[in-house]
């Protein structure tokens, strides 16, 4: 099992985005089990170019403080949605006998299911936690919206979507 923390940024962790206070209890909770119980742990950082604020060097580019990789944790750099644009990812996972992902962090509707799909597209079993993705209201539909319809229809037959208590056995706790 590996769990994916994905975006988990500065600059996009914010009180706007849907269930914000589930959301980061959730995802932090689940950082601390998978460390305390040795599942391993990679970040995965969104780049979105020179200027752009959240780019390599710039604060809001930063992880945020309360799940700051510790030293050894994998951190890979994207520039598009999917985890798996960036080939040394691709690589490292190639390499590893476990085939399970558990995947968490932002935005639903974006680098969230790019990564939920290319990742059942290469074979592994992905596993949703619930309350563990969100994102913002958009002009098409509010966050909470975007997050039902990715969780409970997008991703089905492609994730198996557990509760917050089957995560947490998962990982061990």
């Amino acid at each position: 099992m590996i769990l994916l923390v994905i975006d988990m940024q500065k600059g996009l962790v914010d009180e706007d985005l849907y269930a914000f206070d589930t959301f980061s209890e959730r995802t932090t909770r689940l950082v601390d089990a998978a460390r305390k119980n040795n599942v391993e742990v990679i970040f995965v950082q969104h780049d979105a170019g020179p200027g752009s604020g959240m780019s390599a060097g710039d604060e809001d580019f930063e992880i945020i403080d309360r799940i700051v990789p510790k030293e050894g944790e994998k951190v890979f750099v994207k520039t598009i949605n999917s985890c798996f644009g960036n080939k040394d990812f691709k690589q490292y996972l190639k390499q590893q006998a476990d085939k399970r992902l558990m995947i968490i962090g932002l935005q639903t509707n974006y680098c969230i299911d790019a990564t939920v799909k290319s990742a059942f597209e290469r074979g592994y079993d992905v596993i949703i936690p619930e309350g563990t993705n969100s994102t913002f209201d958009n002009d098409y539909m509010s966050g909470e919206t975007a997050v039902r319809y990715y969780n409970d229809d997008v991703w089905e037959g492609l994730a198996d979507a557990v509760t917050f208590e089957e995560a947490l056995e998962i990982l061990g706790e």
